[in-house]
């Protein structure tokens, strides 16, 4: 398994033997927005699974360079730098490697497949993750599946849930349904709905949240909300209130887009970041005082749901083949109902 940054090797070392070419592994033209920031914070905030550590220990060995020069990590960089990162071994390659796995499986036939994901497994291979992953388990499960355009690593994928996000997706199995079903989520046919548990009172019973969701200027590993277009993509959520529990609210949220962290984002947009979520604020007391009984009970259903609240509860779209609309429906995980039933409790006996 290769992280982002392998134990940084002196590019002088061993110079006359084998073993000494370089392999570029990343290239970053930085955004024209960018605010001028050091290159190790950059690059910390920018790649998935790197430290601190290892990235000041590749700059040390000259194995990250700006505009092709070695640079110091006190760099600070600026609109249109070219980063590039290089290490002694080759990038990883597009093989998918199957792993036995139980994979709870709600509907299959010859043209696709319905999983059920809990949360904590990703979905896809990617740095840190190339084994143990969804897609490990479905490389095993089915022999030959479909990889997408120009072979790119996503076999028979047409849509992701995040790693902490619990629920279905659908899975194409032949050529010809993953393309009608990627064609649904283009024209926002599909219908998904999923439950959300934010944080705060909801005045109104619905309501949308529309603005462009893309990468955050400050943090890429986050998602931020450009209401005014200036970046990222279009994205619509409507919200709709199921339960009111004084401090928090349950949510089902229906999607126009399927931006990443749309759901996350557009929440926290909104001032309601969705319960124990630690990438977007959610995963301390937002509503109430945080003191006394009301915090030690927050901090227990904390622990309880260690994760976003967030399920994806129902997929709805027309079969490739047969043209027959297919509903499915997951209910709640241990963890999200258990959470629900002690802020239920909280609030009948206030």
């Amino acid at each position: 398994m290769l992280p982002p940054f392998a134990e940084a090797q002196d590019p002088h070392e061993d110079e006359a033997g084998e073993g000494d070419e370089l392999y570029e592994h990343h290239r970053i033209v930085v955004d024209r927005g960018q605010e001028l920031l050091r290159v190790d914070k950059f690059l910390l905030n920018r790649l998935a699974n790197a430290s601190r550590t290892k990235i000041q220990a590749a700059i040390e060995a000259e194995t990250v360079q700006v505009n092709g020069r070695p640079t110091k990590a006190s760099y600070r960089i600026r609109p249109a730098d070219v980063i590039t990162i290089t290490l002694p071994e080759p990038p990883r390659t597009g093989k998918v490697e199957p792993e036995q796995m139980d994979l709870d499986i709600r509907y299959e036939d010859a043209e696709l497949l319905i999983v059920n994901k809990p949360a904590g497994l990703v979905v896809h291979p990617a740095y840190g993750n190339w084994e143990g992953t969804l897609v490990n388990g479905l490389a095993y499960h089915l022999a030959n599946l479909p990889t997408g355009r120009n072979g790119e690593i996503r076999p028979g994928l047409v849509h992701r849930i995040d790693k902490d996000t619990s629920g279905l997706l659908v899975i194409g199995k032949t050529e010809a349904a993953m393309t009608h079903l990627s064609q649904q989520f283009f024209y926002h046919t599909i219908e998904r709905s999923y439950l959300a548990l934010a944080w705060g009172k909801f005045e109104e019973d619905q309501g949308t949240v529309r603005g462009h969701i893309g990468r955050s200027l400050r943090d890429r590993k986050v998602q931020a909300v450009y209401p005014g277009g200036e970046q990222g993509k279009p994205a619509v959520t409507h919200y709709r209130v199921l339960q009111r529990y004084g401090p928090v609210t349950l949510l089902e949220c229906r999607l126009e887009t399927g931006r990443t962290h749309q759901i996350r984002a557009h929440m926290q947009f909104i001032s309601h970041p969705l319960f124990s979520d630690v990438t977007y604020g959610g995963d301390r007391i937002r509503s109430g005082q945080a003191t006394g009984a009301y915090k030690a009970f927050v901090e227990n259903v904390f622990a309880v749901l260690p994760r976003q609240a967030l399920h994806a509860r129902s997929l709805g779209f027309v079969h490739p083949r047969t043209g027959e609309n297919m509903f499915f429906e997951a209910e709640l995980p241990e963890d999200f109902s258990t959470a629900l039933a002690k802020w239920q409790a909280w609030s009948e006996s206030q």
